[in-house]
């Protein structure tokens, strides 16, 4: 059934039921100060232990992530709070890691995955449940849709390499509905809307997901009064998930996987994508989640979450994690108070989001939410996986919100310097926030994300080369991971990490980044072996904020270290965002590391690559000499792998050439795709 992309989602639902040096700043015209370029085969100080970095991953666990440095003598069951509350505060039992790194290990992971158990994800044909999508993250094989006339998936999959932590993120809306309308005999299993849904059409989904639109969000007529039905089915089914989470946790000393328990809260209203995943920092969490129809705007989950979590419930802690913030039609990351708000009560509004909303989801299935080149200077990079790059824009300016539109707020860099005047405002910057990717499958597959074997994310939605090739589906990518900073890996070290921010994004790929900055980082930094240590004790890591400014000093230096997966690495840029005096936004690029111009290529007929172009490992260090005290800024580092053919041209390669659909050869999508890794921002503000 041919229909609009946004179909697939939730997003449009409501329409579907009617050289080594560094080279000048991109648009600038000035030459960066980067005082170190490298493409040193191992850069090793503070990415592996003395060796070169490898190929790729070939474990569940980045093996000596991090530079070499002494390992304390392990988790106890008690808080601990060393190098200024760096190390993990601990909120459950459990034994001791034995890979333990006061100086933290890189973890990737997947903290946006949907099984059976999602309403939309079982009309796809999805049948691995939270069990079975555990069992995947950890390396096993589960089947995939579609299914045969019998009901049995016809596909399968594996990962190359397990993840190291996951989060199945099922859709809080409908849980009790969805068991419901599946098992025979339960109260509403015969009604109307249970056999629609069990028809498998996509007017099952949209009798669903319509309610999700709507700014007054209800429950299903047979979920009786009150929606007790539906609620009671929920509380059990919430627990069947609590308890798979729970069953694929490691709390062994070998740490090699860690589980979260989580649900996505689906605000899509008017059809905006406002959707954010909850993660919970432990086993304490309350009986029935908190979903949109019991709080249909952000500020109400938040201050459900505190009031039933953090202060509710002895021991709980939560955050949430906006997603898909290039699908929200700038609604997501508005900047609205209640109207007749006083300034201090807008000033707790701030501090409340960043509080709750420590991360951003970056990078995903339904494309890149960093930039727009709609609304950026001469960044030829801003044109990644992009979703609607010809929408209108938002009220015609970019500004606001609106159906079907592009916003400046749209977009995670302009939203920061929304945040720097929030700041300058209110002294409170309510997107003081790090950068996470994953995937948003619908298959139960967490962290799938590999270009030459994707089998795509939707069910039998896109589950055959056709389907995938589709108008409706060729724009979708494998989507992204999660990547962290840790002590270990353990549920309280990673939560850890994510409150502090110190995390990165990648658009699917391994690739390991660290970025610290300081007023006394070295210019030689990027060749010692204790390249860490010096970065947290001379700086700040990556979503840190700056020391004030020393009186000896004029301006501030960041170093950007990268490791790659499989493919060499292209670039290293760094990414500076700010507002003047007048409030108005800002951007420069810096090529810190390697080069756009290193003559790496690749044959679409063939996706053979050319050999010995780029880097395996690329540090540079940079000295912003534009830098002005009393402004307000970010810098995150970008990190860019060489071409590799995109996923489409891998899939239409294999097909045979009198068999390939219009796709192929359209130019909807491009052939290439360059894969990247982004770092949590680093903060500068002036003196208060």
């Amino acid at each position: 059934m041919k229909r609009s992309i946004g179909c697939v989602g939730l997003a449009a639902i409501a329409a579907c039921s009617g050289n080594n040096s560094a080279r000048p700043d991109v648009g600038s015209g000035d030459v960066p100060s980067a005082e170190v370029s490298t493409d040193l085969g191992a850069v090793d100080a503070g990415i592996d232990v003395g060796v070169d970095a490898p190929a790729t991953d070939t474990g569940p666990r980045d093996v000596g992530a991090v530079d070499a440095g002494p390992r304390d003598a392990g988790a106890t069951d008690v808080p601990i709070v060393a190098d200024g509350g760096s190390l993990v505060t601990y909120t459950e039992r459990r034994d001791p890691c034995t890979d333990r790194n006061p100086l933290r290990n890189a973890y990737f992971g997947d903290l946006h995955v949907h099984t059976s158990y999602s309403f939309d994800s079982y009309v796809f044909g999805n049948r691995n449940d939270p069990a079975a999508a555990y069992r995947f993250a950890r390396g096993e094989e589960v089947p995939l849709a579609p299914l045969d006339s019998a009901g049995n998936p016809t596909r399968r999959a594996r990962l190359s390499a397990p993840l190291d932590f996951a989060a199945v993120t099922d859709h809080s809306e409908f849980l009790g509905e969805r068991s419901i309308c599946t098992t025979p005999g339960a109260a509403g299993y015969d009604s109307a809307t249970c056999r629609l849904y069990r028809s498998g059409t996509m007017a099952g989904f949209v009798e669903f997901g319509a309610f999700l639109t709507r700014t007054d969000p209800s429950r299903l007529p047979f979920c009786g009064v009150g929606g007790r039905v539906c609620t009671d089915a929920a509380t059990a089914v919430w627990r069947t998930i609590r308890d798979a989470a729970e069953g694929a946790y490691d709390r062994t000393s070998s740490c090699r996987f860690t589980s979260f328990v989580a649900y996505e809260w689906t605000a899509t209203t008017g059809g905006s994508t406002m959707h954010r995943n909850v993660i919970f920092r432990n086993a304490n969490v309350f009986d029935l989640p908190v979903s949109y129809i019991e709080e249909s705007t952000a500020p109400g989950l938040w201050s459900a979450l505190q009031a039933r979590c953090i202060t509710g419930l002895p021991g709980c802690d939560v955050l949430a994690i906006p997603h898909n913030l290039n699908i929200s039609n700038g609604n997501t990351l508005a900047l609205e108070y209640p109207a007749g708000s006083t300034e201090a009560q807008q000033r707790e509004l701030a501090r409340t989001r960043a509080q709750m909303e420590p991360l951003w989801e970056i990078m995903q299935h339904k494309g890149a939410s960093e930039c727009s080149s709609r609304f950026s200077g001469p960044d030829e990079l801003c044109g990644f996986e992009l979703m609607n790059p010809t929408q209108p824009l938002c009220n015609g300016t970019g500004t606001g919100g609106g159906s079907s539109c592009q916003s400046r707020s749209s977009y995670a860099r302009y939203a920061l310097a929304d945040g720097l005047r929030e700041d300058a405002r209110l002294g409170v910057n309510p997107y003081r926030v790090g950068f996470i990717g994953s995937t948003d499958t619908h298959n139960g597959t967490p962290g799938n994300t590999a270009e030459a074997t994707f089998p795509g994310h939707v069910g039998d939605e896109d589950g055959t080369p056709a389907t995938r090739l589709s108008d409706n589906n060729v724009v979708f990518n494998p989507g992204g991971l999660a990547g962290v900073w840790s002590v270990e890996n353990s549920r309280d070290a990673i939560f850890d990490a994510m409150r502090r921010h110190e995390t990165f994004a990648t658009s699917g790929t391994r690739i390991r980044v660290r970025m610290f900055g300081g007023w006394d980082l070295p210019t030689t930094v990027c060749g010692a072996p204790d390249l860490a240590a010096q970065g947290y004790a001379l700086g700040v890591p990556m979503g840190g904020q700056l020391a004030a400014r020393p009186p000896s000093h004029t301006s501030p230096r960041f170093v950007v270290l990268a490791a790659a997966d499989r493919t060499p690495l292209q670039q290293v840029q760094i990414v500076k965002g700010w507002i003047d005096a007048a409030g108005a936004a800002h951007e420069r690029v810096v090529t810190v590391a390697g080069s756009a111009t290193n003559g790496a290529s690749v044959n679409t007929t063939t996706c053979a690559t050319t050999a010995g172009a780029g880097a395996m490992s690329l540090c540079g260090v940079w000295t912003d000499d534009q830098y002005d005290p009393s402004i307000r800024a970010y810098y995150y580092a970008r990190v860019v792998e060489n071409p590799t053919c995109r996923w489409s041209t891998v899939l239409c390669n294999a097909l045979p050439a009198g068999s390939r659909p219009a796709n192929c050869t359209s130019g909807v999508v491009p052939p290439t795709v360059q894969e990247r890794a982004w770092s949590a921002p680093i903060w500068a503000l002036p003196p208060r």
